[in-house]
Protein backbone atom coordinates (compact mmCIF):
# COMPACT_ATOMS: atom_id res chain seq x y z
CA UNK A 1 0.00 0.00 0.00
CA UNK A 2 2.89 2.64 0.63
CA UNK A 3 3.75 2.43 -2.70
CA UNK A 4 0.04 3.32 -4.33
CA UNK A 5 0.38 6.41 -1.68
CA UNK A 6 4.00 7.77 -2.84
CA UNK A 7 2.78 9.80 -4.94
CA UNK A 8 0.06 11.19 -2.96
CA UNK A 9 2.80 11.78 0.07
CA UNK A 10 5.19 13.42 -2.23
CA UNK A 11 2.56 16.47 -3.39
CA UNK A 12 2.01 17.60 0.27
CA UNK A 13 4.07 18.66 3.26
CA UNK A 14 2.78 17.43 6.12
CA UNK A 15 4.46 20.06 8.45
CA UNK A 16 1.91 22.34 6.49
CA UNK A 17 -1.38 20.52 5.77
CA UNK A 18 -3.17 19.14 8.17
CA UNK A 19 -4.55 16.27 5.56
CA UNK A 20 -3.73 12.30 6.58
CA UNK A 21 -0.48 11.16 5.33
CA UNK A 22 -1.42 8.00 5.63
CA UNK A 23 0.07 6.20 8.13
CA UNK A 24 -3.04 5.34 10.14
CA UNK A 25 -4.34 1.81 9.42
CA UNK A 26 -8.74 2.20 9.19
CA UNK A 27 -10.26 -0.65 9.63
CA UNK A 28 -11.23 -2.93 6.74
CA UNK A 29 -14.92 -2.52 5.93
CA UNK A 30 -16.98 -5.92 4.88
CA UNK A 31 -18.00 -3.05 1.85
CA UNK A 32 -16.22 -0.72 -0.04
CA UNK A 33 -16.12 2.81 1.08
CA UNK A 34 -16.80 6.25 -1.23
CA UNK A 35 -16.82 9.54 -0.20
CA UNK A 36 -16.99 12.87 -2.15
CA UNK A 37 -15.47 15.92 -0.89
CA UNK A 38 -16.63 19.42 -2.02
CA UNK A 39 -13.18 21.38 -3.17
CA UNK A 40 -12.95 24.97 -3.09
CA UNK A 41 -9.23 24.76 -4.47
CA UNK A 42 -7.99 26.91 -7.52
CA UNK A 43 -11.17 25.83 -9.13
CA UNK A 44 -14.25 24.28 -7.58
CA UNK A 45 -14.63 20.34 -7.68
CA UNK A 46 -16.12 17.15 -6.42
CA UNK A 47 -13.03 14.30 -5.63
CA UNK A 48 -14.49 10.95 -6.22
CA UNK A 49 -13.05 9.05 -4.17
CA UNK A 50 -13.76 4.98 -4.33
CA UNK A 51 -11.92 2.42 -2.21
CA UNK A 52 -10.19 -0.21 -3.87
CA UNK A 53 -6.89 -2.28 -3.18
CA UNK A 54 -6.22 -0.56 0.51
CA UNK A 55 -6.38 3.39 -1.03
CA UNK A 56 -8.94 5.56 -2.30
CA UNK A 57 -9.09 5.72 -6.32
CA UNK A 58 -9.64 9.48 -7.10
CA UNK A 59 -10.76 11.99 -9.95
CA UNK A 60 -11.51 15.43 -9.76
CA UNK A 61 -15.00 16.25 -11.08
CA UNK A 62 -15.62 19.16 -12.43
CA UNK A 63 -19.16 20.35 -11.17
CA UNK A 64 -19.60 17.59 -8.98
CA UNK A 65 -21.47 14.76 -10.08
CA UNK A 66 -25.04 14.70 -11.82
CA UNK A 67 -28.16 12.08 -11.97
CA UNK A 68 -28.78 13.59 -15.05
CA UNK A 69 -28.04 10.67 -17.33
CA UNK A 70 -27.17 13.44 -20.53
CA UNK A 71 -24.69 15.32 -18.60
CA UNK A 72 -21.05 14.03 -19.14
CA UNK A 73 -18.96 15.44 -16.30
CA UNK A 74 -15.06 15.50 -16.95
CA UNK A 75 -13.44 13.70 -14.23
CA UNK A 76 -9.53 14.30 -14.19
CA UNK A 77 -7.77 11.02 -12.22
CA UNK A 78 -5.55 12.00 -9.36
CA UNK A 79 -3.24 10.46 -7.21
CA UNK A 80 -4.29 7.61 -4.80
CA UNK A 81 -5.45 8.91 -1.43
CA UNK A 82 -5.46 6.87 1.91
CA UNK A 83 -8.54 5.44 3.30
CA UNK A 84 -8.22 8.07 6.16
CA UNK A 85 -9.02 10.80 3.68
CA UNK A 86 -12.26 9.47 3.96
CA UNK A 87 -12.99 11.83 6.84
CA UNK A 88 -10.86 14.72 6.02
CA UNK A 89 -12.47 18.14 6.47
CA UNK A 90 -10.55 21.37 6.60
CA UNK A 91 -8.51 24.38 4.84
CA UNK A 92 -5.49 23.05 2.81
CA UNK A 93 -3.31 26.44 3.38
CA UNK A 94 -2.66 28.53 -0.22
CA UNK A 95 0.27 27.69 -1.54
CA UNK A 96 0.11 23.98 -1.01
CA UNK A 97 -1.06 20.99 -3.30
CA UNK A 98 -4.85 21.58 -3.84
CA UNK A 99 -4.92 24.36 -1.03
CA UNK A 100 -8.55 25.29 -0.52
CA UNK A 101 -11.46 23.93 1.28
CA UNK A 102 -12.31 20.50 1.61
CA UNK A 103 -15.87 19.32 3.07
CA UNK A 104 -17.68 15.75 3.09
CA UNK A 105 -20.51 16.20 0.77
CA UNK A 106 -21.26 12.30 0.69
CA UNK A 107 -19.95 9.20 1.22
CA UNK A 108 -21.48 5.88 1.45
CA UNK A 109 -20.72 2.44 -0.22
CA UNK A 110 -20.37 1.14 -3.84
CA UNK A 111 -19.91 -2.18 -5.68
CA UNK A 112 -18.66 -2.73 -9.18
CA UNK A 113 -21.20 -4.14 -11.71
CA UNK A 114 -20.49 -6.62 -14.81
CA UNK A 115 -18.28 -9.29 -15.21
CA UNK A 116 -14.85 -7.37 -14.44
CA UNK A 117 -12.94 -6.84 -11.67
CA UNK A 118 -12.91 -3.63 -10.87
CA UNK A 119 -8.85 -3.33 -11.42
CA UNK A 120 -9.60 -4.46 -15.15
CA UNK A 121 -12.74 -2.11 -15.11
CA UNK A 122 -10.49 0.69 -14.81
CA UNK A 123 -7.52 -0.50 -16.95
CA UNK A 124 -9.74 -0.96 -20.17
CA UNK A 125 -11.64 2.36 -19.27
CA UNK A 126 -15.39 1.47 -18.58
CA UNK A 127 -15.39 1.47 -15.05
CA UNK A 128 -19.33 0.88 -14.00
CA UNK A 129 -20.13 1.29 -10.66
CA UNK A 130 -23.38 1.21 -8.41
CA UNK A 131 -23.27 4.06 -4.79
CA UNK A 132 -25.36 4.08 -1.96
CA UNK A 133 -24.50 7.27 -0.24
CA UNK A 134 -26.38 9.29 1.69
CA UNK A 135 -26.99 11.78 -1.16
CA UNK A 136 -26.36 10.13 -4.36
CA UNK A 137 -27.75 6.38 -5.02
CA UNK A 138 -27.68 4.31 -7.87
CA UNK A 139 -25.67 3.61 -11.45
CA UNK A 140 -22.60 5.42 -12.89
CA UNK A 141 -19.84 4.69 -15.34
CA UNK A 142 -16.62 6.15 -15.46
CA UNK A 143 -15.01 5.62 -19.16
CA UNK A 144 -11.88 7.05 -20.18
CA UNK A 145 -11.35 9.51 -23.04
CA UNK A 146 -9.27 8.70 -25.48
CA UNK A 147 -7.70 12.02 -26.62
CA UNK A 148 -6.36 14.48 -24.22
CA UNK A 149 -6.03 18.47 -24.80
CA UNK A 150 -3.09 18.07 -22.48
CA UNK A 151 -0.81 15.52 -24.42
CA UNK A 152 -0.99 13.11 -21.30
CA UNK A 153 -0.41 14.93 -18.53
CA UNK A 154 -3.65 13.93 -17.08
CA UNK A 155 -5.54 10.72 -17.31
CA UNK A 156 -9.25 12.50 -18.28
CA UNK A 157 -12.23 10.37 -17.81
CA UNK A 158 -16.48 11.36 -18.17
CA UNK A 159 -18.30 10.85 -15.11
CA UNK A 160 -21.65 9.64 -16.30
CA UNK A 161 -24.93 8.87 -14.45
CA UNK A 162 -26.85 5.68 -15.89
CA UNK A 163 -30.51 5.39 -16.21
CA UNK A 164 -32.09 4.00 -13.72
CA UNK A 165 -35.02 4.85 -10.54
CA UNK A 166 -32.31 7.49 -9.27
CA UNK A 167 -31.79 9.60 -12.38
CA UNK A 168 -33.12 12.93 -12.38
CA UNK A 169 -32.78 15.07 -15.09
CA UNK A 170 -31.63 18.75 -15.21
CA UNK A 171 -29.69 17.79 -11.83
Amino acid sequence: MADNLSTYRAKRDFKKTAEPSGDVEVRSSNRRRFVIQKHDATRLHYDLRLELDGVFKSWAVTRGPSLDPGDKRLAVEVEDHPLDYGDFEGTIPKGEYGGGTVMLWDRGYWEPEGNRSPEDALAKGDFKFTLKGDRLHGSFVLVRMRHDRDGGKRINWLLIKHHDEFLSFGS
